[in-house]
This record gives C-alpha cells, structure tokens and sequence, in this order.
C-alpha cells in the first residue's frame, strides 16, 4: 500500500500520482447539524419566494425585483456566510459557504444574482481590501444594504482577461484615477451599488502591463450603463454593459498594488469555479425531482413511464452522476479548508491562508468547474426528454432549466479553457519541482515495455479490484502526458485538442477516486447493506470512467504517435484499462428505482 500523509499536507494535483486514503477525505454525511440548517434555511427561502416568482423574475422590466429578492437574503443573513464576523457576517468555513451555493443553486436567476454579489462581488474586498476598506464596504455588503457586482470582461478580452483596456490614470494632484473604458456581460449591473473594476494605470502615456483593480461606487460621476441584455436563459439576471466615462476614483479605493488586479482577477475566479461546481449540483437536484415526479404522474400504455427501462436508465444515470460530482466537490473543498487552518497555524493570516490555499486547489477547483457544468447541461438535457413532447413546453419546468443550465460552461472561464488551465497547471507544477508527475510517468513507460505482473496475491480490505482501476487508470494519464511533454516540449500549449483529451482523463479519475472513498468511509461508519446503492452508482460510475478514459487516451495517442510508439502506447491503453463487467442496468435500474418509490432524489 502506498502510505497516506496528513490531510494539510494534501497537494493540489496529487491525486494523479499518490493514493488517498478514504479516511482523509471529507464526506457530505459529515456536514454539521448547524451546516445542516443552514443549507435548509437557503432551500426554504428558495420555496418561500424564489420558486412561486420565477415568472416574473424572469419577465421583470427592472431590476427591482431581483434587488428586493436580494434585500430579503440579506435579512436572512444569506449574504454574509462568507464575510468575516467582526464585518458584519457569519465568517462560515469554505466547505459550509459550497454548501450554501448547492443549496441556492437551483434558483434559477437568482442564484446567478446571488453568487455574484457573494463571490466575485464581494470576496476580493474580503481578501484583498485592506483594513479601512473592509471596514467600510464589508458590513454593507453582507447585510444587502448595498449590492456589488464585478467588471472584468469587456469587448475585446474575454478568456484573455488581461487584454483588457480600461485606463485608470493619475489625478495631477493624487487624490483620485480617472477611469475611461467599457465592460460587459456585468451580472447585478443594473442595481449594483459598488463595481469591482479592473483597468490597467497609464502613467504618462505608457501603460502598465497587468491590470489593477478598484472599488468603485455607484454615486460616483461618469459610469452609464446599456439596457439590459437579451439572453438565452437566466433572463431574471440583470446583466448589461458598463461604461467608465472619465469617473473619478479616490487613490485610496484601489484594491491591493498597482498591477497585482489580474492575480487577484484569477484567484478570485478559482473562487468563483469551484462554487459554481457547487451551485450546479444544486440545480441538477432539483431537476431530477422534477423529473421523477413527472414520471410517476405520467402514464402511457396504462403505466406510468417510471416503470419503463428507459426512463429507469437515465434517472439512475442522471442521479450518479450528481452524486459523483457533490462528491468529489466537497473532498475539494474540505481539502482547502484544512491547509487554510494548517497555514493559519503556522502564523499566516486569515486572508492571506485562503489565497494560498485557493491556489493550491486551483486544479480542482477547474476540474469541479467543469465536471459540474456538463453534469447539470447532462441532467437538464435528459430531463427534458423524461418529459417528452412536454419537456419542450414553456408552460413545462424543462424549458427554464434547459436554457439556464447552458451558460455555466461558459461562466468563469470556458470549460475548454478550464481544460487547458488543468493541464498546463499540472505541468507547470511538475517543471517547478512542486510535483513529482515525470518519475512516475518515466516509470509507466518503463512497465509498458516489461512483461505484465500477472501476480494473483490477494490485498485484503474494501474495493481491492477498483483501486487498482484506479491506480492505472492514473498510469494512463501519466503514460499520454508523458508521451506528449517528450513530443511536443514546450510547443504542447499549441496542442489544444491533446491537452483536453489530458484533462478529460484527469477529470474523470478524479471524480471515480472521489466517489469511492465516499463510499468506502460510509460503509465504514454504516456498514455495507446500508450503502447498497451508493455502492451501485460509486461502480458504475468507475466503469464509466474507465471507458472515457480510454477513449480520450487513445484520441490523444492517435494525435502524435507513430510506428512502435503507437502500438505500444496502445497496448498500454488497453491493458491499463481494463475492469470487470458487471450488470450496469440492473444497477441503475436498482438507483432509480429507490427514488421512484420515495418521488424524489434521496442521496
């Protein structure tokens, strides 16, 4: 066995060449009673006046509605689970505050709004703002007193943030920069009291080469805005274009140095990925409820369509593969929350400990973004097809949460440029010493050229067979990433294609590992025949992860091998992902049925 090390001792990447044991992990069953009540405060305020209005959330002309909405999740302190408490909030460990983003998440527009201002909105003040600023905006922020929103992207720069051209220049006297410039897609920009604004500083005609960011108010002179934008879905989400029109900003209101706007732009989205991943999960529950209802109120041939196999296999599939990724999110998350309190330990400050820990998880945090997003755009596509004709309705659920489901594989970076960022992140890290990815690749290659260890010496303990899966299925991604880094060295980043196909592989071991810990800490605490099904879907899913491994590892291999180094890259594909048949119908049929019974998602 490979030996396990202490939970804060956890790096970001890892996963792909040590073993974690089921114990380190953090498991969703483990959230606290308070955590607990928390997440059912957000749900109720959900049922209480999200759902009943989502209409007319949708159809509002103005963005008082949705401020008014954000005013009452100010009340309720919704706001400021993330605010520290001498400002004003609840100061929630990172864990608890992905908790109240699952448990917002199926809000439709309104968990656009509220994510927003919670997020992006508010935590670079958190993280960034100094003593004075967070005294002052801070306590506004986490009551609802004021909203915030977050100007970014503009015209121009869109993935390639720090394009942007925003100018931020020198007042004669010092006192205050004169921004100029335009932003788009801002998200609460139509009630928004306070924009986080990033500009680049012109100092005498010669601008900087990374951007700043600003706090800049509303009241301020000079900001004017478009009408609202026409969108495919989240409609009831006020976003517009934003214009800078030689505003006025105190010196004093620049967040952090000069020039440090695009590192603070980039933690900040990690934030921002890893929470939608969370947010996703919370959409995709409520989906699937739908859709279980649907099918046993809707009869065809006398049966209600829950009882055929069709629709047991996409409600069982829909279901593992939520669980799956709410599993591996909050493994994500408790793994940031324990370096952020081993950092704190050593003497590090609070703010300064989650910025460090972020961007140590910034590989998950990219993985989860993805993985989540295509989850939910999975579950809503299948959920309109569980209602048929009626899926396609407007006067039908599925119509709102088709369209609004689509634009978080766009949200915070694109998921090709998520795919990217996990790839070269992981590449990066291994050229700065930080981790260890070329021995064992060097290793893989190696064992592809020996004869096979057909040694039958049985391990004992729990999922024997599966984490030898596993344990391959990461050789395969260390053999592709591997070949690729010697073929193309530093011309790989050019190699777009090859480096998804990477990141697809690294995606999905993460997420199979992640849901069989899950599992195997639940026996342990449950016993295995109270776990029957979560250990259903933990399988199937690992075998559906063995079969996209395979295919991305051999779209890649086929992408630049040639001759003997094709077919033994090959060869290694196929004997490093190998695992047992089992009867994946019966096993979702089994997943489905369990919620059939009870009408609802019930893990």
């Amino acid at each position: 066995m490979i030996a396990t090390e202490p939970k804060a001792s956890i790096k970001g990447g890892e996963f792909l060449i040590k073993e974690t044991n089921a114990a380190q992990v953090f498991i969703p069953e483990e959230f606290t009673e308070e955590q607990q009540m928390i997440a059912a405060t957000c749900r109720e305020f959900l049922e209480r006046e999200i759902w009943p209005r989502l209409d007319e959330i949708d159809a509002a002309k103005s963005p008082e509605l949705m401020s008014s909405l954000m005013d009452k999740a100010g009340e309720l302190g919704l706001l400021g689970t993330s605010v520290p408490e001498e400002y004003g909030g609840f100061g929630t460990n990172f864990n608890t505050s992905m908790l109240v983003a699952e448990a917002t998440g199926g809000g439709h527009s309104f968990s656009v709004a509220l994510s927003a201002h919670t997020g992006i909105g508010t935590l670079p003040i958190v993280y960034y703002g100094n003593n004075e600023q967070k005294a002052n905006y801070l306590p506004k922020l986490a009551s609802g007193e004021w909203k915030a929103a977050y100007c970014l992207t503009e015209p121009d720069s869109g993935s390639d943030a720090n394009s942007g051209k925003t100018k931020a220049v020198l007042s004669d006297d010092g006192s205050h920069y004169v921004l100029n410039g335009q932003k788009m897609w801002i998200t609460n920009g139509g009630f928004a009291d306070l924009y986080i604004v990033f500009a680049k500083v012109d100092e005498n005609g010669q601008t900087d080469k990374n951007l700043s960011a600003f706090i800049v108010e509303r009241s301020y002179e000079g900001i004017t805005m478009n009408e609202p934008e026409h969108k495919m879905g989240i409609k009831g989400s006020d976003t517009r274009q934003i214009f800078f029109n030689d505003t006025k900003v105190p010196v004093e209101n620049m967040l952090s140095d000069r020039g440090n706007g695009f590192k603070i732009a980039v933690n900040i989205l990690n934030i921002g990925r890893i929470k939608l991943g969370a947010a996703t999960i919370g959409g995709s529950k409520e989906v699937i409820n739908h859709a279980i209802r649907y099918a046993n109120e809707r009869k065809q041939f006398k049966t209600p369509i829950a009882q055929f196999g069709a629709i047991k296999h996409k409600l069982g599939e829909m279901a593992l593969k939520v669980y799956a990724s709410e599993t591996a999110s909050y493994r994500a998350g408790q793994n940031i929350d324990d370096l952020i309190e081993d950092l704190k330990s050593q003497g590090m400050g609070d703010a300064e400990a989650k910025l460090k820990a972020l961007e140590q998880f910034a590989i998950e945090c990219a993985i989860m973004k993805v993985h989540g997003s295509e989850v939910l755009d999975y579950v809503t596509d299948e959920g309109v097809q569980v209602y048929g004709g009626m899926g396609y309705s407007a006067d039908a659920p599925m119509d709102r949460s088709y369209r609004d489901s689509r634009i978080n594989r766009l949200f915070e970076g694109t998921n090709e440029i998520n795919r990217m960022l996990v790839v070269d992140m992981l590449l990066k890290r291994a050229m700065k010493g930080e981790l260890n990815l070329m021995g064992p690749a060097m290793a893989v290659a190696k064992e592809i050229m020996s004869i096979p260890d057909f040694n039958t010496d049985e391990e004992e303990g729990l999922f024997i067979a599966e984490k030898k899966v596993l344990r391959n299925l990461k050789k395969t991604a260390l053999m592709v990433a591997g070949a690729a880094v010697q073929k193309f060295t530093m011309n790989l980043s050019s190699e777009q294609e090859i480096l998804m196909n990477i990141a697809d592989m690294a995606i999905e071991i993460y997420v199979a590992e992640s849901v069989l810990l899950r599992v195997e800490k639940l026996i342990g605490i449950k016993g295995e025949e109270a776990v029957a099904l979560q250990k259903q879907m933990a399988l199937v899913y690992l075998h559906e992860a063995v079969e996209k491994v395979n295919n991305a590892g051999r779209a890649a291999i086929t992408s630049f091998a040639e001759g003997d180094e094709l077919r033994g890259m090959l060869m290694g594909l196929k004997r490093f992902t190998k695992i047992e048949p089992i009867n994946l119908k019966n096993a979702r049929r089994e997943i489905a049925d369990a919620m059939i019974a009870e009408n609802k998602y019930i893990f």
